[in-house]
This record gives structure tokens, sequence and C-alpha cells, in this order.
């Protein structure tokens, strides 16, 4: 049975009967999107703007300093990967969606908990922000809330709109950027937490075994030498690949030509590499949708139990996703189109 499926029938099945049962107190929007309108959070929005007004208005500046940036950032890329895309064969897309099955090139799968706590927390964090620096130049807020764009969760603050179009420009561009500039900020401090705590926590939990890989790509030499996934990957060559860092290393080695001997669980095989189609001087296998099979430590077990390494491997994997997503989410809604973050900033510095 698919765990996801069915936490997620439970999840939005009590999210529906909320709605209906509370139909009164939403607001929707265009059939899609559903608003529950509250007060929740703006006393400590007030607060948090008058704690040292100053600074923070530093920051704002910072922030849209960073936002302008991070908006070059994300257009150059997307152009980038969009070239890619269309002239490169094989090559995975410039911009894909972050959702429970939903399978992303080079990223773990992602559980419909992680997803859903993770947002939920990354669009607090968006959302809070904005209403800290409204509150910081005397905007009023008139609600705050939860909202669903279809089954998406998310979180809003309504600003006053005809008191911050007429704040000066600067202090429109530091409500606008400080969405984004708080993601980018708590991806730097989940990375910190990830690199220091639960990440090493994981590592003394746990001891990789593999590579698990969910994808082999046709017309490719894993392919052709009839690999089929999943499939876990123990070896490339004289590397054992018992964590992602020493999989990349190994495949990062090949060059175009090589013989390659890979181990498996289902047999060894022999391949020839071929060329990388982002990099025509690098070897390519033709895997992909990778993860680390990893095992609690027998040792672990014994002391502990198995529920401590199963809530440190949660834990570690909800920190992961929230690096992920605050960066994801941040740079996209630096994105010079319409309503979002970015296009709000690019027509008011116009």
């Amino acid at each position: 049975m698919n765990l996801d499926l069915f936490f997620a029938i439970i999840f939005y099945s009590i999210i529906l009967i909320l709605f209906f049962k509370y139909r009164s107190r939403f607001e929707v929007q265009g059939k899609i999107i559903a608003l529950y309108k509250t007060q929740l959070g703006i006393k400590w929005m007030e607060k948090l703007s008058n704690i040292a007004p100053r600074f923070t208005a530093f920051l704002g500046h910072v922030g849209t300093v960073i936002g302008f940036v991070g908006m070059a950032m994300i257009l150059f890329l997307l152009v980038k990967g969009t070239a890619t895309l269309l002239f490169v064969p094989e090559a995975p897309p410039a911009v894909a969606p972050v959702l429970p099955g939903v399978s992303v090139p080079g990223l773990p799968n992602l559980s419909f908990w992680h997803w859903i706590v993770a947002i939920f927390i990354v669009a607090v964090v968006h959302e809070f922000a904005h209403g800290i620096w409204a509150r910081l130049y005397k905007i009023k807020i008139k609600s705050s809330g939860f909202l669903f764009f279809g089954p998406i969760l998310g979180a809003f603050v309504e600003p006053e709109e005809k008191e911050l179009t007429k704040k000066s420009k600067p202090a429109q561009l530091a409500v606008f950027a400080a969405g984004p500039f708080s993601n980018v900020i708590f991806g730097i401090i989940f990375l910190f937490v990830m690199n220091v705590v639960t990440g090493p926590l994981y590592g003394k939990a746990y001891e990789g075994t593999g590579i698990n890989i969910e994808k082999i790509i046709e017309n490719q030499p894993a392919a052709q030498a009839g690999i089929q996934a999943p499939v876990t990957i123990y070896k490339i060559n004289n590397h054992k690949t018992t964590s992602p860092e020493t999989f990349l290393n190994a495949t990062a080695s090949l060059k175009p030509k090589d013989q390659v001997m890979i181990v498996t669980d289902k047999g060894t095989y022999k391949i020839v590499a071929a060329e990388n189609p982002e990099n025509k001087s690098r070897g390519f296998i033709g895997v992909a949708e990778f993860s680390l099979k990893a095992e609690p430590k027998k040792s672990v077990v014994e002391k502990y139990g198995s529920f401590l390494p199963s809530l440190i491997s949660w834990t570690n994997m909800l920190v992961f996703w929230l690096v992920i997503m605050n960066f994801g989410i941040g740079l996209f809604n630096l994105l010079p189109l319409g309503p979002i973050d970015g296009g709000r900033m690019f027509l008011t510095a116009m």
C-alpha cells in the first residue's frame, strides 16, 4: 500500500470536511484558491518590527539588493536551463515542481508529510516576513491566515494595498523583498543545522550500504547493458558507493569510453561510459533519481531501539527539504512575473 497516497487521502478528506463545515469563513478566489482569514500573528509582527527598527530597516535594504541579485540569478538559470532542454537530448527540465510522487533528478523522493510540514514552514516564514516589514513602515495588515492553492497548503498576509502604494519606493521594495529574503536566510540557517546537527546525528545512527537508482535512461549504457530500475548500486569500479558523495565522485571521475564495472543487488554489469549530455568531457552511465540506501547501525538499535534512528532519519530529511524549499521558493518568487514578489519589485523599480 502506498502510505503517501493513504496519508494524502486522509489529510485532504479532513480539510474538505472542515471547509464545508466552516464554509462561511473561507474566501474562494478563482475557484482554485481558498483563503481562511484570521488575525493570527499580526501582534507578533508588530512586536518584532519594533524591537530594532533601524536594524530591521537596514536588513530590508539588504534584502532588496539580494532580491534583485536573486532575480538576475534565477532568470539566468531559467534561460540556461531552457536552452539546455531544447538543444541537449535527455537533459533535465529547467524547472520542476517539488511535490510528493514527482521525481526530480538529483533529489531523493519526497514523502507526503515532509512536503506538508516543509511547505507550511516555508510559507509561514515568507509571509510573516512580509508582515514584519509592512508594520515597520506603518502599513496596516488587514488579515493573515492559511490558503489552499488547489491541493497546496500555504499562508498569506494581507496588507492594506492603498497604504502600501503610498509609501516610498525603497519601503515598497523592502516589503516585497522581505519574503524571498527571509527564505534565503532560513535556507542558510537550515543548511547550517543539517551540517552541524542533524547530518552528524544521522551519520552516527546510520551506515550507508549502497545507492538506490529509480530511473535508467533509455538508449544509454546502463539501459543497453540490461540494468533495470529499481536497482541498488554497491560499487562502481573500485569505488564503494556507500554515500551520495562517493557515488558522485565515482561517476564524476569517469571519461567517455571508459570501461566501467557496476556491482548491484541484481548482479555485476560491464558497460562503456558514454558522453555526458551536459559535459562531453565527462563519462555518463545513464542513471538518475538516486537516493542513499542506509540501515541503522546495530549498536544504535541495540542501545536505543529502532524508534530513535527512525526519528533522526525523518528529522534530517525534513531539514534537507527545508533547505531545498526555502532556496527554491525564495528564488522562484523573485521571477519578474505578474503578482509574485519579483514582478512587483520589478514594476516598482521601473
